[in-house]
């Protein structure tokens, strides 16, 4: 499923063997357990921490495990629910994220990548793919929601989204999407965990900053079920901090 290892004030969550790290049931909880043990770890250790999620094997994650035979559409609506939390929980993370994209990352795999504030990609293998309109599923609210917050230029949602394209490294820093293209999946993690560290030892306060990230996505986090906070609780929030 994954582990989980700490490396000083970087969190390093690995979705780990040779499989496509499909989100199903199991995997969502893993993750959701391991994120809440990183939120507790951090919160006892004081302020300085980041995570990385990293991926054994050729994919990121292949979007959710909806088996060989498809499902449903009603039990993958389900899924798509079950997924909804997990975004939630890094979105609202008290600490800076940052996605090493070391192999595929498709549909919800990508939405996973993208939740992430940073995403590192390896150049030799990989694509990132919202593939919904190729397999004929609508889009979830709340992926449209993601999709429109963390990438901005409107072609670049246009080509995702509307005509299902598979992007490289290369290609998708060009849009945006990604900050930094590594020659390998070695490299991507290495890169990210550097990274990760020099964000960590900036020992950010956790709340504030996840504050300002709600704050900057707010239709967002909105639609994964984060309540934003009113304008007098902001202010009163603003003000015990100074």
């Amino acid at each position: 499923m994954c582990t989980l290892e700490q490396r000083g004030r970087v969190f390093v969550l690995t979705l780990t063997g040779d499989g496509e790290h499909r989100l199903g049931y199991s995997l969502i909880g893993s993750i959701r357990s391991a994120i809440s043990s990183v939120t507790a770890t951090a919160a006892a250790a004081g302020p300085g921490a980041a995570l990385v999620t990293v991926a054994e094997g050729r994919f990121f994650s292949n979007g959710l495990d909806i088996g060989p035979g498809g499902l449903p559409r009603a039990r993958i609506g389900e899924l798509v629910q079950a997924l909804r939390p997990l975004a939630a929980d890094l979105l609202a993370l008290p600490m800076p994220t940052v996605a090493a994209v070391t192999g595929h990352a498709s549909a919800a795999g990508f939405l996973l990548a993208l939740c992430h504030d940073y995403r590192l990609m390896r150049a030799d293998r990989g694509v990132l793919y919202m593939s919904e309109v190729d397999i004929g599923l609508p889009l979830p609210p709340y992926f449209v929601a993601v999709l429109s917050a963390k990438i901005t230029s409107a072609q670049a949602i246009r080509d995702v989204t509307l005509r299902g394209r598979k992007l490289k490294a290369p290609e998708a820093k060009d849009m945006g999407i990604v900050d930094v293209v590594c020659p390998t999946a070695a490299e991507t993690a290495a890169e990210a965990i550097k990274l990760a560290e020099q964000l960590a030892a900036r020992k950010w306060n956790g709340g504030v900053y996840s504050s300002i990230r709600i704050s900057m996505f707010p239709e967002a986090c909105r639609s994964v079920g984060i309540v934003e906070e009113s304008d007098e609780e902001k202010r009163k929030h603003f003000a015990s901090k100074l």
